[in-house]
């Protein structure tokens, strides 16, 4: 863990992103590489100190199930997570060496035998496993499948109209790619913004026609986090009333990131307005969302399921560009 962290942090002091994404920030992540040591020895002491709790819970599981065997497979369990969220962490293998055992019986209920006692039985209560947690976690996970398929597939429509290139997939494997790591993502929720607006939806209309409002969205402080200055953003997008160029304009910001270099390569028809004030409104707009997007990046399991993401778009890519020289080529044959 001290060596695959120091080569994480020097990976991204090499390649601007992660803490040193702002230069902010630089001198603390600096301080971050320094002090890491101290990071890995209070890991292992609070390692050390939740075994104990890990320990007394294996002991309530074995008494719930009444099987020594399964408190142990709920420990085995608990540290196969954790080395997950390690690996996703520190952008290692996927997944863990451990394996991860069920520990609770697959019965939803278990009834006793009724028991006659005198004229009148009594009731035994039973014992039923809840499925609210179960419901929230799938639903948590539609929604993360929904953003992950979205910018996919806005993905392969900006390679196709020339917005994205080959290099920034490229670079994307060294962390220098702002525009697939944070220009999708803020393309993709730029227009969930505009679509939602334009249909009147209350809450967020996804790109599967389902519709994520504060009464359906999944529980947890993580969700609470990101709902709500989503549905700010929004609003403050309804308010301004943009034109369709406009638009398009907020679109181009959204995915170059501010590079100069990006808006003038990439042309799709977006006009910036002439009044500096209401200019000044649109890039600040995409300032909160491309910094949404950047908290939205720096989760555990994001960069992981991103790779497929790119994976897909250097398949596109690739084909792309094999399809334009065959074309080319017979091009050339008939002259």
């Amino acid at each position: 863990m001290l060596f695959k962290g120091w080569q994480r942090l020097l990976q991204d002091l090499i390649g601007r992103a992660g803490p040193f994404l702002e230069i902010p920030c630089v001198p603390f992540a600096g301080l971050c590489i320094l002090l890491w040591p101290s990071v890995v020895t209070c890991a292992l002491l609070s390692a050390i100190l939740s075994s104990f709790f890990l320990g007394i819970y294996g002991a309530a599981v074995v008494y719930q199930e009444t099987s020594v065997q399964r408190g142990l497979a709920y420990v085995i369990a608990a540290i196969a997570l954790f080395d997950e969220y390690s690996n996703d962490l520190l952008y290692m293998q996927e997944g863990s060496c451990f394996p991860r055992p069920k520990y609770r019986k697959e019965s939803t209920a278990v009834v006793p035998p009724p028991r006659p006692v005198g004229p009148i039985q009594k009731k035994h209560p039973i014992r039923v496993v809840s499925f609210k947690d179960t419901w929230h976690d799938l639903k948590s996970v539609q929604v993360w499948d929904n953003l992950f398929q979205a910018c996919e597939l806005y993905g392969k429509r900006l390679i196709q109209t020339g917005a994205i290139s080959v290099y920034d997939l490229q670079q994307w494997k060294h962390s220098d790619s702002r525009i697939l790591n944070i220009g999708i993502p803020a393309y993709v929720l730029l227009q969930c913004f505009l679509r939602s607006i334009k249909d009147g939806a209350m809450g967020f209309l996804m790109s599967n026609g389902s519709e994520l409002t504060e009464a359906n969205r999944p529980e947890g402080r993580v969700f609470e986090w990101f709902f709500e200055p989503m549905t700010i953003m929004k609003e403050q997008l309804r308010a301004l009333q943009l034109q369709e160029s406009e638009e398009l304009y907020l679109c181009q910001l959204a995915l170059t990131v501010g590079d100069s270099k990006g808006t003038k390569t990439w042309d799709n028809g977006g006009i910036p307005p002439t009044d500096e004030i209401r200019r000044a409104e649109l890039h600040a707009l995409i300032r909160r969302l491309q910094g949404h997007c950047t908290t939205l990046s720096r989760m555990p399991t994001f960069r992981r399921r991103f790779e497929d993401v790119v994976k897909a778009l250097i398949e596109e890519a690739v084909d792309m560009q094999d399809s334009s020289q065959s074309s080319h080529i017979g091009i050339h044959v008939k002259t």
